[in-house]
């Protein structure tokens, strides 16, 4: 793998397209001061996804856009595109050849392309940093930032390291998965505050309970299916989140797996829907104000015991994993 091209067009003082073809082995870039060598660097740095202004030499990110000379307008966008050598197969990716472009307009919005379809800058950086090259993993070291390197601590070489050997990315889903988790129990909070304020508009309903008992036999079992159905994805999204860096089959194996029971259950949903619908439709009917309030009282109650099992679950494996020494992700 090795930089094959890279195409600037608006980026700085590259107000022309200009394109710069690289051959393997060491390239370097000379001229006198001021002839844009610098202007290359942050281009390469800027289309892998830097988002830092001042990394950049910048006050603002929309500096990088061509910002006019006494001859020439300024323009509107800035371009630049890398073209990588992918033959060796080092970047996880079906190409031979890998494409990244970052486009950024003078009103602040901006899209990346990954061989010329849009995609998200999550993907590219994913990309990059699982083959060891992305913003983050010290590939490029600019002028100052040696010297932090040799004066640095031991906590900071360790830093260093860390995120040479690959730990950055593993870090960052780690916390991916506390903020899922953190946004769960707000969720579950939510749903405790809704069950009571529900309890309590229930309260002068009590006498109609009875009426609508035998429609709730039915009604559960749907309601049973959709929390399975819940619960197939949380589960799902768990494991996927830890088999993430395990081999690429087995992680589809387990998708088209998890799609199936999916299918399954859906198939099961509409047929209990059915049933419901063809056995209970005068109750329904009749009881339509209370039936909507109690079905409502019985999912948040359902949706709160899965959640709270859930939350309970994922304490249990915490501890777990602290008694035993192992890494809870």
């Amino acid at each position: 793998m090795y930089l094959k091209s890279m195409n600037l067009k608006g980026f700085k003082s590259f107000a022309s397209s200009t394109t710069l073809n690289f051959e393997q082995g060491i390239t370097c870039v000379v001229g006198p001061n001021g002839s844009g060598k610098s202007n290359v660097v942050d281009a390469l740095s800027w289309v892998m996804g830097e988002q830092g202004a001042k990394s950049l030499r910048g006050g603002k990110m929309e500096d990088v856009i061509f910002a006019g000379t006494s001859g020439r307008a300024p323009l509107g966008r800035a371009e630049v595109s890398v073209t990588i050598d992918n033959a060796d197969g080092v970047l996880p990716i079906d190409f031979s050849e890998v494409t990244i472009t970052r486009v950024l307009f003078r009103n602040g919005s901006s899209e990346y392309l990954l061989n010329g379809e849009t995609t998200r800058l999550l993907d590219i950086q994913e990309l990059l940093s699982d083959s060891g090259i992305g913003r983050e993993m010290h590939v490029i070291v600019g002028q100052g930032q040696l010297d932090a390197i040799l004066l640095a601590n031991p906590e900071e070489r360790r830093a260093f390291i860390e995120e040479a050997a690959g730990v950055l990315k593993h870090r960052k889903r780690k916390e991916k998965a506390i903020r899922k988790l953190d946004s769960m129990q707000t969720n579950l909070a939510r749903i405790q505050d809704l069950t009571v304020e529900l309890r309590r508009q229930l309260r002068p309903l009590g006498k109609q309970a009875e009426v609508a008992r035998k429609a709730s036999v039915i009604q559960s079992d749907v309601r049973d299916a959709k929390l399975r159905l819940m619960a197939d994805d949380m589960l799902r999204m768990r494991n996927e989140m830890e088999l993430e860096v395990a081999d690429e089959n087995v992680l589809r194996q387990r998708k088209e797996q998890v799609e199936a029971e999916l299918n399954t259950a859906r198939n099961r949903e509409i047929e209990l829907d059915a049933i419901a619908a063809s056995e209970n439709p005068q109750l329904i009917a009749a009881q339509e104000n209370f039936y909507r309030l109690t079905a409502q009282r019985e999912q948040i109650r359902g949706v709160q015991n899965l959640s709270s099992e859930r939350a309970r679950f994922l304490a249990e494996e915490a501890e777990e994993a602290k008694a035993t020494g192992r890494d809870p992700d």
